[in-house]
């Protein structure tokens, strides 16, 4: 792709397709169920639907116990994101495929030994949860059944669970609209699975809430599984289970409700509080009393009212008296309504591990706050998926989207790539290119000492000159503007030096990255691809970098 032809200049290519991963052991795509719907549309509150906020969802297939192996290094300690770790009987892993070519993270849970003696009844049930897709599921995207091993894998979510964040965070607690929304989101996932004949979940806990890329709140797809022979529906405390589980030990869609309404309370109180103690302080107009004291007041009393009713309707004690999804979201839905900047006080900044987010530089959907605002985590960027050819570690680290690694890569190889890309006589060496070479000097000590905004001002000087090109210069400022979060100035750069030097893969590499940074994801596949080919090309003897 000649610098001319970038789609940046052509505009944003939509097109999204579907990724598969997995395969089947007797490698059959008849058993690759359809991509099913994302059920009814939806606000978007900071990502789009799933498929287009994670570049769709896999078809559901078997996997072999040698590709989960594979991707946890062999069910490693060090992989374990379970929070109660090895000792928990149902362990689970992060993974990463060995054949996926867009690298995602999976989660692989691995049951203990004969949890599910019968193989058929294992697989049935995973097919059965396998179909659900929705943009509010951590969704099972696979399983294996490999002799007496029994694991489920389903979309991994790296930013951890609603206990972590609520009883046991380090920096901030989860702020009062989040609240709200993690509680909408939930809603919304337990309807669409009732809606499509998956009424049933088992041990619904503030655990079972995770956190995808973008900060939202996504269910489990784990908890809709039908428990194993040992019959336990609820690993908490009896103090937390239905009154009805007590009695006859079967789940209905109202213990369902009943579980929501413990959570419900643990978003309220930050405390994971006994129902009944609950009831009991909200019969006696207690509820500030059981509020988070780490919001430090920062709350509607007026929405909190309506959630803790909404709670005391969920813990009724006759089941039949507990109200539906369908209700749980209708009374949900109208609280959301965070709109205002107060809570945009964090950013992340390219050269600090502290987040903060500049309200000018948030993008409202929807005029609401996108989650990852509200949780206080870095905007999640995509890196364009893995090329077709094989990768220098100029390609690796652009690939990954490693800004650090370039860097260090560009500073070790200098300006050996701009050799015969200027010809100077001996007329022009004049007091205006003494002083140009210099500010290339104070931009190179800059670029080094990771001064870049030093360092686009020095190399900008040398540019404007005009008197010598150097498409090395390019490559370093493009750099420096992807670390100031400038990726159009970055694209703009890169293709400059591809301009200079039109074989030379670094240019290509640079333009990558800049457009994965402004989401055009398929041009910058494309042109990893051709940055790869033209490094391939040189290794056989052709000219190239």
């Amino acid at each position: 792709m000649g610098c001319c032809e970038s789609s940046f200049l052509r505009g944003h290519d939509s097109d999204h397709k579907i990724n598969h991963n997995g395969n089947n052991n007797n490698n059959n795509s008849s058993s690759r169920l359809p991509q099913p719907s994302n059920g009814p549309a939806q606000p978007s509150y900071g990502t789009d639907s799933l498929g287009a906020a994670a570049g769709g969802v896999p078809y559901f297939s078997e996997f072999s116990l040698a590709e989960l192996k594979a991707a946890t290094n062999n069910f490693s300690s060090d992989f374990i994101v379970s929070e109660s770790g090895e000792k928990a009987p149902n362990v689970v892993y992060k993974g990463r495929l060995q054949n996926d070519t867009n690298r995602r993270w999976i989660a692989i849970k691995k049951f203990a030994k004969l949890a599910w003696p019968n193989p058929k009844q294992f697989a049935d049930e995973a097919w059965g949860v396998g179909k659900l897709r929705h943009k509010r599921l951590a969704n099972l995207i696979g399983y294996c059944c490999d002799g007496d091993e029994r694991l489920l894998v389903a979309e991994y979510m790296p930013n951890d669970t609603l206990a972590k964040h609520l009883f046991h965070w380090e920096n901030q607690t989860i702020e009062w609209a989040m609240r709200l929304r993690v509680a909408l989101f939930i809603a919304e996932a337990l309807d669409y699975c009732s809606s499509e004949g998956r009424p049933l979940y088992h041990d619904l806990n503030a655990y079972r809430v995770l956190f995808d890329e973008n900060g939202d709140p996504r269910l489990s797809c784990f908890g809709l599984m039908k428990n194993s022979r040992d019959g336990k529906s609820y690993s908490t405390n009896l103090a937390y289970t239905p009154p009805e589980y007590l009695r006859n030990g079967r789940v209905t869609p109202e213990s369902v409700i009943f579980s929501f309404g413990t959570v419900l309370l643990d978003l309220l109180s930050g405390k994971h509080i006994p129902p009944s103690h609950a009831l009991d302080m909200i019969r006696g107009k207690n509820i500030l009393l059981l509020m988070d004291s780490h919001l430090e007041g920062n709350f509607s009393t007026e929405e909190a009212t309506v959630v803790f009713d909404l709670a005391s309707r969920c813990l009724q004690y006759e089941p039949r008296e507990r109200p539906n999804t369908k209700d749980l979201v209708a009374t949900l839905a109208p609280l959301q309504n965070k709109s205002d900047v107060s809570c945009l006080s964090y950013s992340f900044h390219p050269f600090s591990k502290v987040p903060h987010f500049p309200f000018w530089d948030v993008p409202m959907q929807g005029n609401l706050v996108p989650s990852y605002v509200m949780l206080g985590i870095p905007k999640h960027e995509e890196g364009p998926p893995t090329p077709q050819h094989p990768l220098s570690p100029m390609g690796d680290a652009c690939s990954r989207m490693d800004l650090t690694a370039i860097h260090q890569i560009l500073v070790m190889t200098h300006y050996k790539d701009d050799e015969g890309t200027n010809e100077l006589s001996f007329q022009e060496w004049t007091q205006q290119m003494r002083d140009m070479l210099e500010a290339r000097k104070r931009g190179d000590v800059a670029f080094r000492d990771k001064d870049f905004k030093t360092a686009i001002e020095c190399y900008s000087q040398f540019i404007d000159v005009g008197t010598m090109v150097s498409p090395t210069v390019y490559a370093r400022r493009s750099l420096c503007h992807l670390l100031c979060d400038q990726p159009d100035a970055a694209l703009r750069d890169a293709m400059q030096a591809q301009c200079v030097y039109p074989d030379w893969s670094t240019a290509f590499y640079m333009q990558a990255v800049a457009l994965a940074k402004l989401d055009m994801q398929k041009d910058a596949a494309d042109m990893l691809n051709e940055a790869a080919a033209l490094e391939e090309k040189k290794q056989r003897g052709g000219k190239g970098s």
